[in-house]
């Protein structure tokens, strides 16, 4: 069908410009862009991630420092470790994977990252940048949509987009990049009276909340475009016991014959996340050697 917006090919184009970029960076500056990868503790999904980024560096011709630290590690020593690669002049992005051990504030690790270092655009500065309209280091998620939506609508100027979804990670900044393209958003959440019709009233509707499948297809209006962050694991008996599968935040089976355009998952949001990050990688390279 032609109205799904196919992430993963979208991802390996940009992924593919990206090493070009990055080859001409290297031939102008002699720098070869870096980015160092901090995990702390065993979560099995993290360290899915950890390989997939460390994969993709590589590919795109980049530096890849990858530091392990067991989940014992304390906050003290974790901050010792940033600033120890915010001080490294071969690393040009750091990207602490999230999340961290309770006992680790994930607030002070992110805000002790420089803010010219920090490609997953969490730090305060960053965030303030974005929310006042200045350049700033864009979250990977948040730009990955944007850039999709662009790409299959164009001038965004004047649409109707509802974000469900407040989080500091993908919400608000997906707000602001939104109003950025001169969209009037609305930002929904669990106390939206008459999510549904809301969403409705939409001609964009970003889901980053975190509930499989919670976006029914009666909430969307035919044409609309949907943008479907969510990743949720849940049952699948028709697979075989104990089997499972991936969905989003959103009913794809009911919105996909009447949407304009709609990301699946797998396959729509998720290989763009990767893709910005180099993107973001390359783009800090360039600030640190002017």
């Amino acid at each position: 069908m032609n109205n799904i917006i196919d992430g993963k090919a979208f991802a390996a184009d940009l992924r593919a410009q990206i090493a070009k970029d990055v080859a001409e960076f290297k031939e102008a500056t002699g720098v070869t862009p870096g980015l160092a990868v901090v995990l702390v503790g065993e979560d099995p999904a993290s360290q899915v991630y950890v390989r997939s980024k460390h994969k993709a560096t590589v590919e795109a011709g980049m530096a890849s420092f990858e530091h392990r630290r067991a989940d014992t590690t304390t906050q003290s020593e974790l901050l010792a470790l940033v600033e120890e690669l915010n001080q490294d002049p071969a690393v040009h992005g750091i990207l602490v994977q999230l999340p961290l051990p309770k006992h680790i504030s994930e607030e002070a690790v992110i805000n002790a990252i420089h803010p010219d270092k920090d490609v997953d655009g969490f730090h305060v500065n960053n965030a303030g940048r974005l929310a006042t309209g200045q350049d700033a280091m864009v979250p990977c998620t948040p730009l990955g949509c944007i850039l999709m939506l662009k790409d299959r609508l164009g001038d965004l100027s004047g649409l109707n987009a509802v974000v469900v979804g407040r989080s500091n990670i993908v919400g608000k900044p997906m707000a602001h990049l939104l109003l950025k393209e001169n969209c009037t958003v609305t930002i929904a959440h669990s106390r939206t009276r008459d999510l549904p019709g809301l969403c409705a009233s939409a001609d964009i509707v970003v889901a980053a909340v975190g509930r499989p499948q919670m976006i029914k297809g009666d909430w969307v209006k035919p044409g609309a475009t949907v943008i479907d962050v969510g990743i949720n694991r849940i049952d699948a008996p028709e697979k075989g016991e104990g089997k499972t599968r991936l969905v989003g935040d959103v009913a794809f089976d009911e919105i996909v014959g009447h949407a304009g355009a709609i990301t699946p998952v797998p396959g729509g949001v998720g290989p763009m996340t990767i893709a910005c990050l180099l993107k973001n990688t390359l783009s800090a390279a360039r600030v640190q050697n002017a």
